[in-house]
């Protein structure tokens, strides 16, 4: 039996339109002759375990665990485009939020204070803010402290009151929380943007052959045309819908490497 999960943007909020998003898909996988499509949602408390396993039909993931960890056990279907700022056909960036009230006005200023990183192995909260922060380090701390939040609203949350001064947030995160809970945005504001790059794709195992990856797309497609859906993709801020490869994904590499070479290998 098959299983799928789409984690990334499952905010609570939005878990009904989730839910008839995946219905509409696993039915244009059904069309398609798909056999093994699972009727719900899977929702994993390990990521990491769920994407390795061999009956993976259909998931979502971050660029840069997938281009670090999981290369040998995801296959790439394509990349979601999203209607939010910051977002750009299937590339996104990083919000760099501080407190409304924080005095800083650019990046240098930041420096001695405390960070809020969603995860460790996050493109938007960890890689793509080292890159933007690496040629200010020169190669030392540039914070006082990280603290792990375990998520972009939890990070949010702890800019806002006081716990860290500044957090990389997933724009297409920020967005979905606009949309959603807008007063949770209240005291914070953005003060700079990362780098875009392709956004958070569409995997399957990586066992599937071409046929089957191919069906696959086709169902992202059809499911972004059915009218009957509307609701559902509006609501998540899917617009669009690209085909992608794990060559699109090596400016994620690209970033970290240049980190490194400027001697801030970690976001510290």
């Amino acid at each position: 039996m098959t299983v799928s999960n789409l984690p990334m943007y499952d905010l609570p909020e939005l878990r009904v339109a989730t839910d008839a998003w995946w219905q509409g898909l696993a039915a244009a996988m059904r069309g398609e002759g798909m056999r093994d499509v699972p009727e719900h949602l899977s929702r994993a408390d390990d990521d990491a375990a769920f994407w390795r396993q061999g009956a993976l039909l259909l998931s979502q993931t971050c660029g840069y665990p997938l281009m670090t960890e999981f290369k040998d056990d995801l296959k790439l279907i394509g990349t979601p485009h999203y209607d939010v700022a910051g977002g750009d056909g299937p590339r996104y960036c990083s919000w760099i939020i501080v407190r409304q009230d924080h005095p800083a006005q650019v990046l240098a200023d930041l420096r001695g204070e405390v960070c809020a990183l969603n995860n460790i192995g996050s493109h938007s909260g960890m890689n793509a803010l080292r890159h933007t922060l690496a040629p200010l380090a020169e190669g030392e701390a540039f914070f006082s402290q990280v603290r792990l939040s375990g998520g972009h609203r939890q990070s949010i949350e702890m800019v806002t009151d006081g716990r860290a001064d500044v957090a990389a947030i997933d724009c297409v995160t920020w967005g979905l929380i606009e949309s959603v809970a807008a007063h949770e945005l209240a005291g914070v504001r953005i003060l700079a943007e990362t780098e875009k790059v392709p956004g958070l794709p569409y995997v399957t195992t990586a066992g599937a052959d071409d046929r089957v990856v191919g069906k696959l797309r086709s169902s992202v497609m059809q499911a972004l045309d059915s009218r009957g859906l509307a609701d559902a993709w509006q609501a998540l801020r899917i617009s669009g819908f690209s085909e992608t490869s794990l060559v699109d994904y090596q400016v994620i590499l690209d970033m970290a490497q240049q980190a490194v070479d400027q001697g801030y290998p970690e976001l510290r």
